[in-house]
């Protein structure tokens, strides 16, 4: 059986995490502590040999992604950049204030933020309350969310050997929803958001996922 390892690392931070606003699709450059992020994150992978590099295609996991493979001692790494792997799109609420957009989502099931809608309801339940609550329904549902996520592990799964080590530089609620999803039964908790930069790692199979670890700032 096939087995790619793949290293999830979180963009570092940019203005619009700054200031707690809703960011999906839309994008913001990387403030100097999400340059520190992504210093940070290429210091603690340095000594992995990776034989591919992915990102989202907005240009704050491009840049991390460059941040972390210019630390990388082998220098031929090239990045991939694919929108398969993008945040959640928020529709409507793309660039709103997080506390409000949640707020709005959440109250008509009965809950007031994020952390209590998805320990209430689960991860996937937080996409399609969005998706209703969206007024033109652009926001992704969970079905559309992963049937893009599908297609990247199927890019992946498809370019990369067993035995491979794989750069995957993407977005704090895509690495949350991997998690839950794949690694809740074997106790992974995503109540909390992974930290800009941080480091999730999953084992990738023909016949599925399997989570390793979550939110790290090293690697063993």
């Amino acid at each position: 059986m096939k087995t790619v390892t793949v290293y999830l690392v979180r963009h570092g931070q940019t203005w619009l995490n700054k200031y707690n606003k809703m960011q999906g699709w839309c994008d913001s450059p990387l403030t100097e502590s999400g340059l520190a992020d992504g210093r940070r994150a290429g210091d603690a992978l340095r000594h992995i040999t990776f034989t591919h590099a992915y990102s989202s295609d907005t240009t704050r996991a491009m840049n991390t992604a460059n941040l972390i493979l210019a630390q990388n001692f082998n220098t031929d790494v090239q990045l991939t950049s694919t929108p398969l792997f993008r945040e959640q799109f928020y529709g409507y609420f793309e660039g709103e204030d997080s506390p409000k957009a949640w707020y709005a989502v959440g109250m008509p099931h009965g809950v007031r933020t994020f952390k209590d809608l998805i320990e209430r309801y689960g991860v996937d339940a937080s996409k399609d309350f969005m998706h209703e609550a969206d007024p033109i329904h652009d926001a992704e549902d969970a079905l559309t969310y992963w049937t893009r996520l599908q297609q990247g592990f199927k890019l992946l799964r498809q370019e990369n050997q067993n035995g491979d080590n794989v750069l995957l530089v993407t977005h704090g609620t895509t690495i949350r929803s991997i998690v839950d999803k794949f690694g809740k039964q074997d106790g992974f908790i995503v109540t909390d958001s992974p930290r800009n930069g941080s480091i999730s790692k999953i084992a990738l199979t023909d016949e599925g996922v399997k989570v390793l670890s979550f939110n790290e700032l090293t690697v063993m």
